[in-house]
């Protein structure tokens, strides 16, 4: 199997025949399939992909809703093609892009081609401006220039498509979950078509969400594999400031001075605690992270290729 595409959807069920047409008319020639994971829909949405689904498609069905990155890591798992394409099911990406992409990922040796959506055919206050803030906030704490981190059509190589550990809610921050995995990441414009059925599932409510995973990825990002030289340098400073301060009092305290009840001492005390809590947490999570790559024969490395030429190691046989 060439290529694997997968498809999440909740309550698409005016989407399903139009998008389902869309993809047999783009794919002619490529050897594929298509993965529809259904989210725990409420309408006809099963119904109609099982009305209008030819072999090449598989259905997911969930006994409730567990969320757009429960539905795609599923879909990976059950793919079987080399190469992996996501894209969303209201028809707002189109499946025509996925052959360039595909070609492109293919000659240019990347792991991941991205979709930057084109001419975005969404509301501009609740939809564009939140995107934008929140793309240029990815990319200055991550460091990775990835232009449309919320656009769902990407072509990965499986490799990476597999071992992206998808919980929660970070389907968002998949090429930052790449790049930690060793992948070499591109993007690309694509089309994007105004929603015609249904209505979005997205709104100004998961901002939170948003930002929270944000700082999870960032941590992961600068220091999963050194949790302490996160903690540390924390524990460090507040040690080494409360120590101070308390001296300070000390000296006071022996020289007659009255100390007790006053602010500043309070924040010596709490600046020294914060320290050794710090400090422990940094201990802690360094063995957490032992435990995480030994336990399961983890490596902390990706090896892109390992070239020898043939004719030197049987010259060194002669």
């Amino acid at each position: 199997m060439e290529l694997s595409i997968v498809i999440t959807v909740f309550n698409e069920q005016e989407n399903i025949r139009p998008l389902l047409q869309q993809l047999a008319a783009a794919l002619p020639g490529y050897e594929y399939e298509v993965i529809i994971v259904d989210d725990g829909s409420t309408d006809r949405t099963v119904a109609e992909v099982k009305l209008h689904a030819d072999a090449h498609v598989k259905l997911v069905i969930f006994n409730a809703n567990y969320g757009q990155t429960a539905a795609m890591a599923a879909g990976i798992q059950e793919a079987c093609g080399e190469y992996i394409a996501t894209m969303d099911g209201d028809l707002q990406n189109d499946p025509t892009d996925i052959p360039a992409m595909l070609e492109k990922l293919k000659s240019e040796g990347w792991d991941m081609v991205a979709g930057t959506r084109k001419n975005r055919q969404d509301g501009e206050l609740l939809r564009k401006l939140p995107s934008k803030l929140a793309n240029r906030l990815i990319r200055k704490m991550t460091g990775i220039t990835i232009r449309d981190y919320g656009c769902t059509l990407k072509v990965f190589r499986k490799e990476i498509a597999k071992n992206l550990g998808l919980y929660g809610e970070l389907h968002r921050f998949i090429p930052i979950l790449a790049v930690l995995e060793g992948g070499r990441i591109t993007d690309v414009d694509v089309k994007h078509h105004p929603r015609r059925f249904g209505q979005s599932k997205y709104g100004l409510g998961r901002t939170f969400k948003v930002l929270s995973d944000l700082i999870l990825m960032w941590f992961f990002k600068f220091y999963f594999k050194r949790p302490i030289h996160f903690f540390g340098p924390l524990g460090i400073l507040c040690f080494f400031s409360g120590s101070t301060i308390s001296v300070y009092f000390l000296v006071l305290k022996l020289l007659g001075n009255e100390i007790w009840g006053r602010p500043l001492l309070i924040l010596g005390v709490t600046l020294v605690l914060a320290g050794i809590q710090f400090l422990t947490f940094g201990i802690i999570a360094e063995l957490i992270m032992r435990v995480y790559y030994e336990s399961q024969h983890k490596k902390t490395y990706h090896i892109r290729e390992i070239f020898q030429k043939q004719d030197k190691v049987e010259e060194m046989f002669v």
